[in-house]
């Protein structure tokens, strides 16, 4: 039994360092509550500034350029719209055009 202790005992400590370290979207949220308090916002406007804040992309996502991939699917999905095709006839048009490309 005592020889049980230590291996859970680590086991516990890398699962909670794991939980310490701040996500991506916490950091979001600081850098945002960080702005809206310089702008003094309080109220709606604060509650609507967060959350178009929080919804924004951040600016380096928004420069990536597109795979190969992502340009077929955006251009056969633009050449299905222009033709306003819907339900099969648009998931065929579309597998037969990302195929061909």
């Amino acid at each position: 039994m005592k020889m049980l202790r230590v291996p859970l005992l680590m086991i516990g400590l890398l699962l909670c360092a794991q939980g310490f370290a701040a996500t991506e979207q916490q950091n979001k949220m600081t850098t945002c509550n960080a702005e809206a308090t310089s702008k003094t916002l309080k109220g709606d406007e604060r509650k609507a500034f967060m959350s178009n804040c929080l919804k924004a992309a951040p600016a380096a996502d928004a420069a990536k350029p597109l795979t190969p991939q992502q340009e077929k699917m955006k251009t056969c999905n633009a050449d299905a719209a222009t033709q306003a095709l819907k339900g099969d006839a648009r998931k065929a048009f579309m597998s037969d055009c990302l195929k061909k490309k």
